[in-house]
């Protein structure tokens, strides 16, 4: 799978975290935007990041 988004990578310095607006990281294996902070991953679904916590994944 390529490293590079279906998105354009600035728009992750523009996003950061509905829950705790912390910034993002791009996990490309997964295709989601990783809070740290909030220990979610936001998925992208056909190129857009879902930017809802109901939608996040919970990180272990």
């Amino acid at each position: 799978m390529s490293d590079e988004p279906g998105f354009d990578r600035r728009m992750i310095e523009a996003l950061v975290c509905p829950e705790t607006r912390a910034p993002l990281s791009y996990d490309a294996d997964a295709q989601e935007l990783v809070s740290r902070a909030a220990h979610l991953a936001y998925p992208i679904r056909d190129g857009i990041p879902v930017m809802l916590v109901d939608e996040a994944r919970k990180l272990d």
